[in-house]
Parts: C-alpha cells; sequence; structure tokens
C-alpha cells in the first residue's frame, strides 16, 4: 500500500465520520493525518519498519494502529463498517458543492440516486426540485455545479492553469485600474495541479469588470454572473471564478481563500485558544465582540501573533508550528539562481544552437550554463556518441572563449539503460565538467529493478546529477515503481546531486520528495531542461516547486558562484568523488 492508497482510505472515513455527525475534533483528526501523509517525502511502510508512525503529523496511537492494519491487510474494517451504514454513492454526491450530508442521504434513500449521472437526470426531469423543502432554485443550482465539475474532474496541470490565469488578469488590467488582482486558491499555493483557478481584487467598477470577465474571448461557457462574483468555463475546460471584494476584506478575504483546509482549519483552532475567532471576513475578539477588519494578509496574520506565512507552506503541515517558533524559512527568489545545469540544443533534440541557448541564459542573468545533450542512447533525440559529444565540445569551448558575460560549461544527459550501466564509456565522462544520468525508457520496472537501476547510476563516480529522478509527466505519465527512501538516502551518502526539473509538465522532484531531501541533506540542483532559448525563463516553476519543499538560496546547489560548484574544490565533480572515499573510510 503506497502513501495515495492509505491517504484515500482514511480520507474516506473523515467524510463517513462527518456524514455521521461524530464531532469536528474527530474528523479533523483523521484529515490532518490525511494531509501529512499526502505530503510525506518518504512511504509510511518505511516508518512503520522503522517504528517511527507516531513521528508523522496529526498520527496519534489510534490513527497509528489503523495505518498498520491497513499496511498489513490492504484494507480497513472500521472504514468498511462505515461504509456499511450508508447508502452505496452517499461519498460521490457529497463531493458536488451545495451537497451536505442530509441532502446527500435523501438524495440516495428517496430517489435511489448513487452517481453523478442519475443525480443530473433526476435533476433534469424534476425529481429532486419535488422533494420537501428542496424546490426548483436549489436544484438549478446543484445541476450548475454538477456542469462545472464534470468540466474540472481531471486536475489540470500548473503550466495549463498559470498561463491561463495569467492571460486572463492580463486583459483585465489593460482594461480596468486592478493593482490588487491575484491568484488564490491551489494556484497561488502552486499546487502542480489544480481542478480550477481562483483571481480576487477590489474594485469600484466591480459590475463592469465581472461583464468584462465573463466577455473575455476564452470564455466557453458563462457558469454564472453576478454583481461582484462571476465563474466562467475557458476553452481550456478549467472554471474560473473572479471575486471582487471591499478593500478593507481584501487580506483575510486572501487568506482565506488561499491557505488548504487544514491550514485554514489549524489557524481557527490556534485562533480560538486565544479568544480570537476568524472568518473570511475579518478577526473577531470574542470577548468584546468586535470584527476588526484587513486591507492585507501580514496584518491578518500579525493579529494572530504571526508572521505572514508563504502560500506555498500553507498545506495544513508544519507551518504554523514554524511561524511560532520563529523558524520560517527565507525560501528561495528567482534571483538567488547564478545559473542553469541542464539544457538542450540542437545538436541533439533542442531547437536553437549553442550560442543562442547561452545568450538567452545571459540575458535571465546567469553567471554560467552547462550544455548537456542527450547521449546516443537517445536515438529519437539524435543523442550524441562519443565522437560528436568531443566535436561539441570543441564548440562549446570556442563559443565561451569568445562569449563575454557567460561561462558555458560542457557536458551530456546520459541514458541510465535497464541494467543500471550508462551509455557512454568513463574515459570520456573524464573530461566534462558536467554528467548527468536519467532514465527514459524501461519505465514499467518493478520497484526493486527500477531502484537498484537508479543507485547503481547514483554510485558512478562520474554521474554529478540524477535528472527528473521519478520519470513523472504530469497528467500524462504516472511516477516509475521507485523506492525514493533509499534514492535519496543514496544520494546523500555519494554526493550526488538530485535535480528539481523545472519544466512545467514534470516538475520533479515533487514538493514532498525536496522537503524529505533536505532533511537527509541532499545536493539539489534546479535546472529548465530547457530545448529552446525561451523555455530557460520556465525556470520560476522550478523555483515555486522548491518553495513548496522548503527549499532555502542555500539548499540549491547552482545558487552558488561556479567555482564553488564544478571546479576541483566544489560541490560537484570531483568532490563526489572525495565525499564517497570519506564515506567509505
Amino acid at each position: 500500500m503506497r502513501n495515495a492508497d492509505i491517504a484515500m482510505i482514511l480520507k474516506e472515513v473523515a467524510d463517513l465520520l462527518e456524514i455521521k455527525g461524530e464531532t469536528a475534533f474527530k474528523v479533523r483528526a483523521y484529515r490532518k493525518a490525511v494531509t501529512s501523509i499526502e505530503h510525506l517525502g518518504i512511504e509510511v511502510a518505511s516508518l512503520r519498519s522503522e517504528g517511527k508512525l507516531r513521528e508523522i503529523p496529526g498520527v496519534g496511537e489510534a490513527i497509528a494502529e489503523k495505518i498498520t492494519e491497513i499496511l498489513d491487510t490492504g484494507e480497513l474494517q472500521y472504514h468498511q463498517r462505515l461504509r456499511a451504514e450508508f447508502p452505496h454513492g452517499i461519498l460521490v454526491l457529497m463531493d458536488v458543492p451545495g451537497i451536505g450530508p442530509k441532502t446527500a442521504y435523501r438524495l440516495c434513500t428517496e430517489l435511489g440516486i448513487s452517481n453523478l449521472e442519475q443525480l443530473e437526470a433526476a435533476l433534469l426531469d424534476g425529481r429532486v426540485s419535488g422533494l420537501f423543502r428542496m424546490g426548483e432554485k436549489t436544484a438549478a443550482n446543484i445541476l450548475r455545479h454538477i456542469q462545472a465539475a464534470r468540466s474540472r474532474e481531471k486536475r489540470v496541470p500548473i503550466g495549463i492553469a498559470l498561463p491561463l490565469a495569467e492571460e486572463i488578469m492580463d486583459h483585465l488590467r489593460r482594461c480596468f485600474d486592478l493593482p490588487d488582482l491575484t491568484p488564490a486558491g491551489s494556484l497561488r499555493r502552486f499546487r502542480d495541479t489544480v481542478r480550477d483557478i481562483d483571481l480576487m481584487c477590489t474594485s469600484d467598477r466591480a459590475k463592469e469588470v465581472i461583464e468584462t470577465f465573463c466577455s473575455l474571448p476564452m470564455v466557453e461557457a458563462v457558469i454564472a454572473r453576478g454583481s461582484t462574483k462571476g465563474s466562467i468555463l475557458a476553452h481550456s475546460g478549467l472554471q474560473v471564478d473572479l471575486r471582487i471584494v471591499e478593500p478593507g476584506s481584501f487580506g483575510s478575504l486572501l487568506q482565506h481563500f488561499t491557505g488548504s483546509r487544514e491550514h485554514n482549519t489549524t489557524m481557527r483552532e490556534r485562533a480560538q485558544r486565544l479568544g480570537l475567532k476568524l472568518s473570511e471576513y475579518g478577526i473577531t475578539d470574542v470577548s468584546a465582540g468586535v470584527l476588526e477588519r484587513f486591507t492585507g494578509e501580514e496584518s491578518f496574520y500579525r493579529r494572530t501573533g504571526l508572521p505572514w506565512i508563504p502560500p506555498e507552506l500553507r498545506e495544513g503541515g508544519l507551518e504554523i508550528l514554524a511561524a511560532e517558533q520563529g523558524r520560517l524559512p527565507i525560501l528561495l527568489e528567482e534571483g538567488d539562481l547564478r545559473g542553469d545545469l541542464h539544457v538542450h540544443t540542437s545538436w541533439s533534440d533542442g531547437r536553437d544552437n549553442i550560442e543562442a541557448m547561452a545568450l538567452a541564459a545571459r540575458d535571465m542573468g546567469y553567471e554560467y550554463l552547462a550544455i548537456t545533450d542527450h547521449s546516443r542512447g537517445r536515438g529519437i533525440a539524435r543523442g550524441l556518441d562519443a565522437e560528436r559529444l568531443r566535436e561539441q565540445v570543441d564548440e562549446v569551448r570556442a563559443i565561451d572563449a569568445r562569449l563575454p558575460g557567460i561561462r558555458l560549461l560542457t557536458g551530456i544527459e546520459l541514458d541510465i539503460r535497464a541494467d543500471g550501466s550508462l551509455d557512454l564509456p568513463d574515459e570520456v565522462l573524464a573530461g566534462l565538467d558536467v554528467v548527468i544520468a536519467s532514465v527514459h525508457s524501461s519505465m514499467n520496472q518493478d520497484m526493486d529493478k527500477m531502484t537498484a537501476r537508479v543507485l547503481k547510476a547514483i554510485e558512478h563516480p562520474y554521474v554529478d546529477i540524477v535528472a527528473h529522478p521519478t520519470c513523472r509527466i504530469l497528467g500524462e505519465r504516472d511516477p516509475v515503481a521507485m523506492d525514493v527512501e533509499s534514492v535519496l538516502r543514496a544520494a546523500a551518502r555519494t554526493g550526488t546531486a538530485l535535480e528539481i526539473n523545472a519544466m512545467p509538465d514534470r516538475l520533479d522532484l515533487k514538493d514532498a520528495h525536496i522537503y524529505r531531501a533536505r532533511q537527509l541533506g541532499v545536493r539539489l540542483v534546479l535546472s529548465t531542461d530547457a530545448h529552446c532559448g525561451q523555455h530557460v525563463g520556465l525556470v520560476r516553476y522550478g523555483v515555486r516547486t522548491a518553495r513548496r519543499g522548503w527549499c532555502q538560496a542555500a539548499d540549491i546547489v547552482n545558487t552558488r558562484p561556479l567555482e564553488e560548484v564544478v571546479l576541483k574544490t566544489g560541490m560537484l565533480g570531483a568532490s563526489k568523488r572525495e565525499v564517497a572515499t570519506r564515506h567509505n573510510e
């Protein structure tokens, strides 16, 4: 049982307990455990084998016992008993906005509805509106929510959602003065995938802004249109909501609509202990009964005795405790990066030549750039054999000698073959500045084989970096089966760097693995895997992902000057072999 399987079972337990009317404390306990497990950088099974289940935030003795049962048997009897108490399909119905536990129960028991198709048919033929105390208006709202939910059933990669949000905001800013227009929700927290887009702003021309929003060229359909809120379905299939709020409430509303449910719940529980009540409209001092409103998030957090918490951290894990203790990290910024250590050119499957890539990197303000085209194993990418690589090295050095303002490094992205071997000889690799290894084939290997394959590459003395370690493509390809904890520990031991790949469809390593890598002292490199000059600017996706993993500038190798990275005393290359030698001694 993987972490996602365990989290799914515990989430259903929480949902069913909520339907049953159990105490909010008990429901929240399960939800907190779910959030922690979803964001772990290590498999729960590994923690169980080490006797460390109770170290997972939110996991007490009772939930630890249930996790143990799931790991041992593949299921949870408590979960099965709860499901047996309710009609089939009730959890599906509760996922629809506007349908609470009582309504879901009535729809199941009185109309025999167990899925969205049956619900939609009952809404259209009038059976739902005919229920006692239901009515046509309520039924119409539920129908609208179903149609919107169907459009966003599949989570969309951030690389699709963010450009759409920015395009919409650019259109609106050209028409109106909207200095505080900003995303909220999971997009602002920079989840790697999102279900929908939330935008917020203030304006004294709210109705005009909403009308313009609902008539933008990317609008496929208008879901709702009001004086201060509009909802549209974009051509991409994403629902986009725009809320226009009073300036005095903007800070509290932005905080409310940005934070994950778990973050906001923990904030409310903490505020209660301080005699405060938080809401999307502000903060109420319970003893005085006075509502305080906030124009900005900083003052909202300060009123609760906390510093402002960066949106990327607001997932309900350890961020509030860290804020209380003054241990929030100073997160990585784009300007901290000094170079990119993984790009491709027209020598293999890139679009631009070496000089064009160098100029694009120099325009980013970088001090160095590694040219790392594919090796011969990637025949489809016109990979380089030893002879072509030697020719490219000569060209890289010639361009480096005449191009001011940036240092070009020689390199290669090697294929890790199915047996863990590399497809260029050591004597060729020895003359390069940067050697990257990555998996591009035989991705269906079982966990033991894939893990052994990657570990063999990590142990290789000439491999400096393992790129996009889990091989995922968001929305298209799941991560390979691999014992990530073993890979992270081996990388820490040998000094091999692991890559945070900034391509929007990869973002690999993911946030939870980055967090765990930091804990273990793994060297992390943040690179774009750019295949044209324009791609170099995609580094912002990698930076935001690294921030979700709590990365500071010191956690990323390529925030350092060149001489600290690849030369004899640097973090890559020879220093890796020195680390391995010291460990063996």
